[in-house]
């Protein structure tokens, strides 16, 4: 009731600090006559009648101790009369009845509730030292993880081997930081935060790493490389209630990284470069290996509307990646904008199972085709129009973009079509190639490029 209290109205006091882990309630008139006397012994004065009013007094409930479960917690044999003598002897009231001792706890053991309270008592006074080295009685078996999925210890190695430093923060965040930074108009809330700027439970690992990247350059810190791996919370209905879930509670694991600085400490050589969008790229494509990693251009509240990307994995959205919004930027006063990634766990703990491809003993053909592009293409949308031609299991072994040029005449502008080159390696695991099967190949997969982008030769 004293700490509710104190939270509600907002203060504490020395007494609330004092009363709310205890107070043994029948000690005031014991404390009230021995004051009285000291009183009277140096000052003299008569004593007045003393009117103790009990109202609503904490109520005290018998607790019960089984000698066979203490031995069973304990692990040793005990006797009734040891488990008696024990708990008599720190100023306890039990009563014993065939092998179950009762305990009335006084006033001042408002700590005693429990039967493994008694049991901890009972195990205090017989003393730690005298417990046996009993090994444990259930088998152990090992179990290995299979090897398709990466541990959450490797997770964190690998994201050390790349530079960055593990952060662990709270759960809860600024309110702020949900509606801004996350995109959350309603935010799950607390009902009993510990301090009124951490109200609401994150979404996102972005404002944490934010505000630790903000902690360390306000004091000066030119570098910050720093990663968490730790729980979202986002309200979803079809979560039923269980022993590791809320209803209507999503709670997926997540990591995200943030980098912000030169990518290397000071060095005679010179100036280090700072980190850019390519650099946090390699690290989510390090972090997804060897799965290919699509990046595809999008919006989040966070991040740069022009330097964002989605990440995807075998046609499904993982995470994002991006530079912070020039707004956050300025607000929060760095030189640069930092740059991060939030990745789901589960899809980045992902490892296909490495399969044996035998290589083939016939020489390998290269060709280079010189293509005009039209203007918007990506390169991604290059790599799906030659997805049905080139593979590992195909003649066609891979499409590889090697230069880009824009001519700026006036027959064909920047503004319409860029010259694009890509080396086709050819490979047949059954013979060598003819000059007529190399002629096919390079038709087909012409064919592939015009249909699915409207890229054609140039000539």
């Amino acid at each position: 009731a004293v700490a509710g209290r104190s939270r509600r109205f907002g203060f504490s006091t020395d007494a609330g600090y004092r009363f709310e882990r205890g107070v043994d309630p029948e000690g005031t008139v014991r404390d009230i006559d021995y004051l009285s006397a000291l009183i009277q012994q140096i000052c003299g004065g008569e004593l007045g009648p003393l009117d103790d009013q009990k109202v609503r007094m904490p109520e005290v409930k018998p607790v019960t101790l089984r000698v066979s479960r203490a031995e069973q917690v304990i692990g040793m044999p005990l006797s009734a009369q040891r488990c008696h003598d024990a708990l008599k002897g720190l100023g306890l009231s039990v009563t014993e009845q065939a092998g179950v001792l009762t305990v009335t706890p006084p006033s001042y053991r408002f700590d005693l509730q429990i039967e493994e309270d008694l049991i901890e008592e009972v195990i205090r006074v017989v003393g730690y030292d005298n417990l046996p080295a009993t090994p444990p009685q259930a088998p152990v078996v090992a179990t290995c993880p299979p090897e398709r999925v990466c541990s959450g210890h490797a997770l964190r190695r690998l994201l050390a081997a790349l530079g960055y430093q593990e952060t662990i923060n709270f759960s809860f965040v600024d309110r702020a930081w949900e509606t801004e930074l996350a995109g959350q108009p309603n935010p799950i809330e607390l009902l009993n935060p510990i301090a009124s700027h951490l109200s609401v439970m994150r979404s996102s690992l972005m404002g944490s790493l934010l505000s630790v990247a903000r902690f360390n350059t306000d004091r000066q810190a030119d570098r910050v490389c720093v990663f968490e791996i730790g729980r979202v919370f986002t309200r979803n209905a079809a979560v039923a209630h269980s022993d590791t879930s809320v209803a209507g509670i999503d709670q997926p694991l997540k990591v995200a990284g943030l980098l912000y600085g030169p990518k290397r400490p000071a060095h005679w050589e010179g100036k280090s470069a700072s980190f850019d969008f390519y650099d946090l790229k390699a690290h989510v494509e390090a972090l997804l290996a060897p799965r290919p990693v699509d990046v595809v251009a999008a919006e989040h509240p966070a991040l740069h509307p022009g330097r964002c990307a989605a990440v995807r994995v075998d046609g499904q959205t993982v995470g994002i990646l991006g530079e912070l919004h020039p707004r956050w930027r300025q607000q929060w006063g760095w030189a640069q904008a930092p740059l991060l990634f939030e990745l789901d766990f589960d899809a980045v703990v992902q490892r296909p199972v490495p399969a044996f491809q035998a290589f083939s003993k016939f020489p390998a053909v290269e060709r280079d085709l010189a293509l005009w592009v039209p203007a918007g293409v990506t390169h991604a949308q290059l790599q799906a129009a030659l997805s049905g031609v080139v593979g590992p299991q195909s003649a066609v072994q891979s499409a590889t973009l090697f230069d880009v040029y824009r001519p700026r005449d006036v027959a064909i502008s920047e503004q319409t079509a860029a010259s694009w080159a890509v080396r086709l390696r050819l490979q047949k695991a059954d013979g060598s190639l003819a000059e007529a099967e190399i002629e096919q190949l390079v038709a087909d997969v012409l064919r592939a490029l015009d249909a699915g982008c409207g890229a054609r030769l140039r000539t």
